[in-house]
């Protein structure tokens, strides 16, 4: 069973199909699950930190229907190996971690059931510790282990459950960190004229409005899908995803706000909206909280990933911060963060195009509610002058186009296959007019872009989990990215095993 268990590996997660559909049969099961809690509590004895005995783990879940019953099996399986178990209910990801921090729980392990923004037939898992999110090897070592039966030493006495709100603890720690930025009293409503709505998407994030916005005195009217429901009916809780920004934009402009906050539906990621219903996210939200950040740490270092604008580079530098363009993944990414401090360069930001931001002064954790948390403080300080926040970023230029193409690899060895590609590509970039390949890129191939196809970048990179390439292409000049294409098509059409039709 352990290599069908390995296959519910999703780099630093676990992810499955919790529902049968008739594309997909459902192999998050009471089993696979309850062998992946045997598979934790082998990892966990492995360390030798605490038996069980003395152990604590706390568990939430999202809006997704499968949440509660995966979370029984889990349970079960910590019972009866004598662990203490916190039924955290309704939660969020960076609250499970939390709870490894907070008095209130004094968590060893925080385990979140989630899949993200992804489709309602999936659930999945991410794992905590005091020390942050479990990393690629630790969970490939929990599936490893868990066909080997726990060695319990004994009768184990058996576990207890105990039921705690975290996520109303979280909430009262951010509406704390609000007043203290903007050096109010604990009683005051800083955000009292402000008009700021949420968009959960029916995910774990509708309680950001009632238990953060509320008590700090937001009007929160127009507010939508605060309500958790696994079946997402009306978009998905992505803030990368254009129908659920234009959602959230068309809202904005209808209840005349000052600012929108849309979630994804485990939140640890978030984008916002301004009052003219403009998106900020991928590079803008990038921009934006760089810019806050760079105002508390000068001259900071800014970790991302690499498909980020020459546009954010040139204004983060122009704010004498620094840009680390890394690998993608989000754990890549902070990792990466964590490396430079320890290395001794300074670094406060890490943050994927994604949304998925890390600062370091809320323990490098992507958290979307703590990001929406710093944006609001600054927008209240702000709003004093008669400015919005997202004037801070009103000097960062603007593509005039972009685009993505995601080509399928049609072969089971497609990860050699791709990286031939990309070597070729280089190749043909090299000995193309208009074209110039960038040297010291750490991931895929990336090329400048100049007379005759315009002003702009392109990016042919290895989608992370799917046997793809990802190509991403801006330009300053409206109508060039055609021309590209068009100049791009010989070299794409003339590869094997490549499906163009995207193209």
């Amino acid at each position: 069973m352990t290599t069908d268990l390995l296959s519910l590996q999703n780099g630093s997660d676990i992810r499955g199909f919790a529902i049968d559909t008739e594309l997909h049969k459902k192999n998050l099961t009471e089993r696979t699950v309850q062998s992946i809690s045997r598979g934790l509590i082998r990892w966990w004895d492995e360390k030798g930190i605490k038996k069980p005995a003395q152990t604590i783990i706390t568990i939430g879940h999202d809006s997704r229907l499968t949440g509660p019953a995966i979370k029984e099996w889990l349970m079960a399986i910590f019972i009866e190996e004598g662990i203490t178990v916190i039924d955290a209910g309704m939660a969020t990801t960076p609250a499970l971690f939390m709870s490894t921090q907070y008095d209130a729980f004094n968590s060893d392990i925080g385990i979140m059931i989630t899949a993200s923004h992804l489709p309602m037939e999936y659930n999945g898992l991410k794992f905590f510790t005091d020390k942050g999110g479990l990393e690629h090897d630790d969970i490939e070592s929990i599936l490893t282990l868990a066909d080997q039966p726990v060695q319990s030493g004994g009768e184990a006495k058996k576990g207890k459950v105990e039921q705690k709100d975290l996520l109303s603890v979280y909430a009262e720690d951010l509406v704390s960190k609000i007043r203290r930025a903007l050096n109010v009293s604990d009683s005051d409503q800083p955000l009292s004229n402000r008009k700021i709505i949420v968009d959960a998407g029916n995910g774990a994030g509708g309680f950001f409005a009632e238990k953060v916005l509320q008590p700090l005195g937001a009007h929160t009217e127009g507010s939508q899908f605060l309500d958790p429901d696994g079946t997402f009916p009306n978009h998905e809780p992505n803030p990368d995803n254009k129908e659920a920004m234009k959602s959230i934009s068309e809202a904005v402009l209808k209840h005349e706000a000052d600012l929108g906050i849309i979630f994804d539906t485990d939140v640890d990621r978030s984008a916002i909206v301004d009052k003219k219903g403009q998106s900020i996210n991928r590079n803008n939200l990038i921009g934006l909280i760089g810019a806050i950040i760079l105002e508390e740490n000068p001259g900071t270092t800014i970790v991302t990933n690499s498909p980020v604008s020459d546009h954010l580079i040139d204004f983060i530098e122009k704010k004498e911060g620094k840009v680390d363009r890394y690998i993608s993944g989000y754990r890549n990414v902070i990792n990466r963060g964590i490396e430079l401090n320890d290395q001794g360069v300074d670094c406060a930001l890490a943050i994927e195009t994604s949304g998925h931001a890390a600062i370091r002064e809320n323990f490098f954790l992507d958290d979307g509610a703590y990001l929406a948390a710093k944006i609001i403080a600054k927008e209240a300080e702000m709003a004093k002058e008669g400015k919005s926040v997202t004037d801070l970023i009103e000097t960062l230029n603007q593509p005039a186009e972009t685009e993505e193409v995601r080509f399928v690899i049609e072969t089971p060895a497609y990860s050699e296959i791709g990286m031939d590609i990309l070597d070729r590509f280089a190749l043909w970039v090299k000995e193309t007019d208009g074209f110039t390949l960038v040297e010291d890129n750490l991931e895929g191939k990336r090329s400048q872009i100049r007379s005759p196809y315009g002003h702009g970048w392109l990016l042919l990179r290895m989608s992370l989990h799917e046997p793809k390439l990802v190509l991403q292409i801006e330009n300053d000049e409206d109508g060039m990215i055609p021309v590209i294409k068009e100049k791009l098509k010989p070299f794409f059409y003339s590869i094997e095993d490549l499906n163009t039709d995207k193209l």
